[in-house]
């Protein structure tokens, strides 16, 4: 064979192999749901810093991760979420308490981002005593304001709980003040007033530990203040659905139970992280987050 050949047949096999490596460089960096390259799986969740959806956002990352996304949380007051999901700031959320809490920032922003589906029902939101308090409705507080020292224990201002709470003091003529403080202020209140045997009230809500912790009840609402049963929705911004299907997919999915809440978020008030709070419950349930990833 000539040297000449033997020039071209070289020049070609270097070619080939150059050409290999590079299809192969390129199929490992396709990993965006789109199929665009250089571009990787990666997923933004907003939340408020409630017991209930730091539980429901954690158990969502860990179904993402195994779908193989990079997932990044971003923690804000709920008003500040609304605003960040209309403008695309973040991907989505599993934070909206609906119909009734959050009916404000949905007659503001609904229009801007989409419904992706309810992740939990069951929900219910209103006025919490402990259970050894006897009386039975919002009707009976002015009453017996001196024993509440003429406070409703509240939570972030802003919150939609918050909103109707003062809604509930208009209409009912209640001698109380709203205390503002937080979801986890009003926990420490509340264990504080049953250990010393005091009376409290405080804003409510369920799926929340504190019913699994203490034997609490809800005051009657004759009025309908605070409505009546809640479900908790999954929210995507505007296009999630075309740019990333497989994550819209998953988010239209992730659906669970009260119970499953209140267990991530029992174990989460027990002193575990809830990180390993949520990996807990998705080992213990990985056939439930395979229907979601599938």
């Amino acid at each position: 064979m000539s040297e000449r050949k033997l020039t071209k047949i070289f020049i070609m096999l270097a070619v080939s192999l150059v050409l290999v490596g590079g299809l192969v460089v390129c199929g490992c960096t396709t990993t965006e749901d789109t199929g665009a390259v250089g571009q990787q799986k990666e997923i933004t969740i907003g939340y408020v810093t409630w017991d209930s959806e730091i539980a429901s956002t954690n158990v969502l990352r860990q179904a993402f991760e195994q779908a193989g996304y990079d997932v990044e949380l971003v923690a804000v007051d709920v008003g500040p979420l609304y605003q960040a999901l209309a403008k695309g700031d973040v991907d989505c959320t599993v934070s909206a308490w609906l119909p009734g809490t959050h009916k404000t920032y949905m007659d503001t922003y609904g229009g801007d981002f989409v419904m992706a589906g309810k992740n939990l029902e069951g929900a219910k939101i209103g006025l919490v005593v402990p259970e050894y308090v006897p009386i039975d409705s919002i009707e009976d507080l002015n009453a017996e304001k001196e024993k509440f020292d003429g406070k409703i224990i509240g939570i972030e201002p802003g919150a939609g709980i918050m909103r109707l709470t003062e809604d509930a003091i208009e209409a009912y003529g209640l001698d109380f003040t709203l205390i503002s403080s937080s979801s986890a202020g009003m926990a420490a209140e509340l264990r504080s007033a049953i250990n010393d045997g005091d009376w409290i009230v405080v804003t409510g809500w369920t799926p929340h530990w504190k019913f699994a912790r203490w034997d609490l009840k809800y005051l009657e609402d004759p009025k309908g203040v605070y409505g009546g049963d809640e479900y908790i929705a999954a929210l995507a911004r505007t296009g999630l659905e075309t740019d990333k299907p497989e994550a819209y997919t998953i988010l239209t999915r992730f659906y669970w139970t009260p119970e499953d809440m209140e267990s991530v978020m029992l174990a989460i008030e027990e002193g575990k992280s809830p990180e390993v709070a949520a990996k807990e419950w998705v080992d213990a349930n990985q056939d439930v987050v395979d229907a979601w990833i599938a």
